[in-house]
């Protein structure tokens, strides 16, 4: 199918080019006005306009096909394509995209072993200096790739970092593992020794320290339910007597929804777990400014559960809110922000849970220069189901935190 686009004529004198909102070519750019299209029509695809106000519009990207033979040639069977579901989304960045083609090539090597190589199930140990894998950015050069990363304060977007390091993550694991076993990573350096016993050392003691504050906080989880609760009840119950520096949780909350497109597909024909961790970022972004009144700065992506896959078609729908704040360091406040993605089925009239993130943010040290009167509020649960949520994330970061002290 073709698909037109018509639009009113235009006036042409030069009195009038300077009113027209419909069509405006100017310096190579084209604007227009979405509500001042006439028709919007399909032909079949053998339609051929002479036209000379027809304009044609044509890809710019590489075919998808594997050895990217001429699509013209008519010795290109379909055999030799691959499924159109799983040819990789458009969206995605270069650096995104170029990870991927590197797991493309080793997933060939693995498809496609030399003669000599081990079967498939004995594992080998492999050296941290053999997935080791780094990205270059050329910012300072690269005028369209900075552009590409370019927030609106001219600072690097982090959910695009967050996309490139999902595809990275998973390309280092390609390199490391195969289909099967897992194999065993044999540090050689004596750098890599140092840092695979230290890491083995914190693990021991993490272990051993997470049992003891588990019991800890289930012993005195009840005490500590009810004490979040009972700051809400007086916000439901009394609002008018509630302290002006807390709000409810339920107040924080932001949502955005989304139908998941074909451009946005990994190398297996879902959804890229790259662009949801972009969307969830940019809602929790958007959840601290909201709440903070300032321009937030963002710390640490704190957790990540994939707990569903997402597929193309997906109704999807992000829920944001602040879960807690902390103010122990007065220069350093903190905003802890929880994004929930639902895959949402219109018609089986279901919702079920895809994944969870965790961020945190605190507010930049210029802006809270500016607003002498600025603070950060306490932010409370009015329901037990959003109280027990808070305390999880709350345990769930103190045991996170000992990774550091015990280093």
């Amino acid at each position: 199918m073709t698909c037109f686009l018509e639009f009113p004529k235009l006036q042409t004198s030069a009195a009038s080019y300077q009113n027209q909102n419909h069509l405006l070519v100017k310096t190579g750019f084209i604007t227009l006005n979405p509500f001042c299209f006439s028709r919007i029509y399909c032909l079949p695809m053998e339609f051929n306009s002479s036209s000379p106000n027809t304009i044609r519009v044509v890809s710019t990207f590489a075919s998808p096909f594997e050895g990217s033979p001429d699509q013209n040639d008519s010795s290109n069977s379909s055999s030799s394509r691959k499924p159109l579901s799983l040819w990789p989304g458009m969206y995605h960045s270069p650096v995104t995209n170029a990870l991927w083609e590197t797991r493309s090539k080793v997933f060939e090597r693995l498809l496609d072993p030399p003669l000599d190589a081990p079967p498939q199930s004995e594992l080998l140990k492999k050296t941290p200096a053999e997935s080791r894998t780094s990205i270059l950015y050329n910012f300072s050069t690269d005028y369209i790739l900075r552009e590409q990363y370019r927030d609106p304060w001219n600072e690097v977007r982090i959910g695009k970092l967050l996309e490139d390091l999902d595809a990275l993550a998973g390309t280092i694991s390609v390199k490391t593992g195969k289909a099967a076993p897992v194999n065993r990573l044999c540090p050689e350096a004596e750098a890599e020794k140092l840092l695979y016993e230290a890491a083995e050392a914190r693990n021991n003691i993490r272990k051993r320290k997470r049992g003891e504050d588990k019991r800890e906080i289930e012993n005195g989880g009840v005490n500590r339910l009810e004490e979040l609760l009972a700051e809400g009840r007086i916000f439901c119950d009394m609002p008018a007597l509630a302290d002006r520096d807390t709000i409810l949780l339920r107040d924080t909350r932001l949502e955005n929804s989304l139908i998941c497109q074909p451009q946005q597909r990994n190398i297996h024909g879902r959804i890229f777990g790259g662009f949801l961790m972009l969307r969830a970022f940019e809602l929790a972004f958007s959840t601290a400014y909201a709440f903070a009144g300032l321009m937030p700065s963002f710390l640490e992506v704190d957790h990540v559960n994939f707990l569903r896959p997402v597929d193309v078609g997906d109704f999807l729908r992000f829920k944001s809110c602040v879960l807690y704040t902390e103010h122990e360091n007065t220069d350093q406040p903190l905003i802890n922000v929880e994004v929930v993605a639902h895959v949402t089925r219109p018609e089986q009239r279901s919702s079920e849970v895809s994944n969870r993130f965790y961020f945190t943010f605190t507010v930049r040290t210029e802006a809270k220069a500016t607003n002498s009167q600025f603070r950060i509020r306490k932010v409370v649960p009015a329901t037990e189901e959003e109280a027990r949520r808070v305390l999880e994330r709350m345990d769930a970061d103190h045991l996170q935190s000992i990774k550091y002290t015990c280093k």
